[in-house]
């Protein structure tokens, strides 16, 4: 709720993701009143769930249930936080549901430069297989590279996610595993159980806000977008 630019933050994610064309609705899920008042406010669409989730993705299944989702159709979770995710995020979520009727869940990965440093734990690091699964995510810098040198590349997870229906409710009758008790990362209960996660790589960070001085940052680029449209 914090204001962004005149504007509280869940606005401007929702805003977003309603320009997404892939989207045939939005809904901003949430078991706060106040969140759901001001998403009223701005004239979207709310839905308040239960307190007790383990996760996000449990409370994401709860709503789609509520709405009626059938088993096949595709769910995609955007952060709250996320109020600069690029619209082509949404594409690279879906596009592999349509291509690959096997594919239960998919998530993005964006690879680290020099000029924006992996610098604390809230950023998740993520590696792949060779076609692209996830074979782990962790707060730590993953891979270790033993022998430092040239070609370190490291790619960090964007907390955006799309699933099959059906899949999701599967997903949230599983119990929670030891990695993703110890690292605090939900995905890793699909890893632990043996599920596959699609890993699709893009072009484009995803910055979350958890400070002020994120907002801050936040605004700049907002400011940097409007001067070159």
């Amino acid at each position: 709720m914090a204001l962004i630019a005149g504007k509280p933050m869940i606005q401007h994610v929702y805003e977003l993701a309603m320009s997404c064309p892939e989207f045939s609705d939005v809904y901003v899920v949430t078991d706060d009143q106040r969140i759901c008042d001001c998403v009223y406010g701005f004239t979207g669409k709310a839905i308040i769930t239960g307190e007790r989730h383990r996760s996000g993705t449990d409370r994401i299944y709860e709503a789609a249930s509520k709405i009626g989702l059938k088993k096949d159709d595709i769910v995609v979770n955007i952060q709250g936080d996320q109020p600069l995710f690029h619209p082509s995020h949404i594409s690279k979520l879906v596009k592999p549901f349509e291509d690959d009727g096997s594919i239960l869940m998919t998530t993005l990965k964006w690879k680290v430069t020099d000029e924006n440093p992996i610098h604390s734990p809230r950023d998740v690091m993520v590696v792949t297989d060779r076609q692209d699964f996830a074979i782990y995510f962790s707060r730590s810098k993953i891979p270790f590279f033993r022998d430092s040198g040239s070609g370190e590349d490291y790619y960090k997870h964007l907390g955006l996610y799309g699933f099959r229906m059906e899949f999701l409710g599967q997903f949230t009758r599983l119990p929670e595993g030891v990695l993703e008790f110890t690292e605090k990362l939900e995905q890793l209960r699909a890893l632990e159980h043996g599920f596959k996660i699609k890993v699709l790589e893009t072009r484009f960070d995803s910055m979350e806000v958890d400070t002020a001085g994120d907002i801050e940052m936040v605004e700049k680029k907002l400011q940097e977008k409007n001067t070159q449209e």
